[in-house]
């Protein structure tokens, strides 16, 4: 019973039958049709124009979009416990060809316009130090909280006060859509965001994530370091196709509801007491001893450890009711 990570969970079965509708001779890389409707679906969505490019992991689609955000002197905000910061193996700063990440705090990953000033503000403003040119911030972050509209309008505002694009990790940026209720447009680039990795993988896909842009221009030369980075798929319609398949009908947000749902229940039963933090999308860390977290493990529940007495709980669109439900009797007999 597995609750390790939304990364290996299957592909939802409308995502294989669209790849098995794709299995036919088109247009090489993203020439496709498929390829080729993306900007005209996505800016449906996001109820603006914006360049949509396919990629096929999340950490090409970080680096890719903080390479457009940020030259080679500059400098990228973030959290401390970012996936940029902490996950990526160095690919942000090897694709942005040598920008510095600099790190702030903030509880659960998030941070707030005064945790960036006080970033901002340990920066002199000369030659001898690299100047901040963008922030990234994920949502849902790192510990399952969810970025509101309101919040991520706030430190939009501080990115256009300080010269600053802003950059979203969206690798579950359905999960917090799915929580808010809102558009997408509200949490993008109605906040000021002017690109997002939209995380598709997580949520159902199975090889394809997204990079948007809500500044066009930005595309351009990213179309060649796609090449250079080596993420333009000869095959890109595949690609294209179990995307197209997660947005028919908001696939997209009932399986980000489904995997969040099942993390409230998880929540609920585990108890206010044992939560590090509330469970906002679809992870839940939970206060356990050694010998809990053993005797979890006894039961055949599969998790990461989370730091000292902490266990990371992931759901995802397909988590079984019966494994779902073992486990919130199991956390509930703790």
């Amino acid at each position: 019973m597995r609750f390790f990570s939304d990364n290996a969970a299957a592909a939802c079965p409308e995502v294989i039958e669209a790849l098995s509708a794709a299995n036919r001779m088109d247009t090489a890389y993203d020439g496709d049709s498929l390829s080729r409707s993306l900007n005209a679906r996505f800016s449906e969505l996001f109820e603006c124009q914006v360049e949509a490019l396919w990629v096929a992991t999340g950490t090409a689609a970080n680096s890719l979009a903080l390479a457009a955000l940020c030259p080679p002197h500059g400098s990228i905000v973030c959290h401390r416990d970012a996936h940029i910061h902490n996950d990526e193996c160095a690919a942000p700063e090897f694709y942005t060809h040598g920008a510095k990440l600099l790190v702030g705090e903030g509880v659960g990953a998030k941070l707030t316009p005064e945790a960036v000033q006080e970033v901002l503000e340990t920066v002199r403003r000369d030659v001898h130090q690299a100047q901040p040119h963008a922030l990234s911030i994920t949502n849902a972050t790192e510990y399952g909280l969810v970025y509101t509209p309101e919040e991520t309008a706030a430190l939009g505002d501080l990115c256009r006060r300080r010269g600053l694009r802003l950059h979203v990790d969206g690798a579950r940026f359905a999960n917090a859509g799915a929580r808010l209720g809102c558009a997408p447009a509200e949490l993008t680039w109605r906040a000021g965001v002017d690109a997002l990795s939209f995380g598709f993988v997580k949520n159902g896909g199975m090889s394809a994530e997204m990079l948007i842009f809500f500044r066009p221009e930005l595309a351009a030369a990213t179309l060649y370091r796609r090449k250079r980075a080596g993420h333009l798929l000869s095959k890109g319609r595949y690609l294209a196709a179990q995307v197209l398949a997660l947005l028919e009908d908001d696939l997209w947000l009932r399986n980000a509801r489904s995997a969040n749902a099942a993390a409230a229940r998880l929540a609920a039963a585990a108890g206010p007491d044992r939560l590090v933090l509330p469970a906002e999308a679809n992870e839940v860390f939970v206060r356990v001893s050694a010998a809990e977290a053993q005797a979890l493990r006894d039961r055949g529940f599969d998790f990461y450890d989370w730091g000292p007495g902490e266990a990371r709980l992931v759901t995802s669109w397909d988590s079984d009711p019966q494994a779902v439900a073992a486990l919130e009797a199991a956390l509930a007999a703790l």
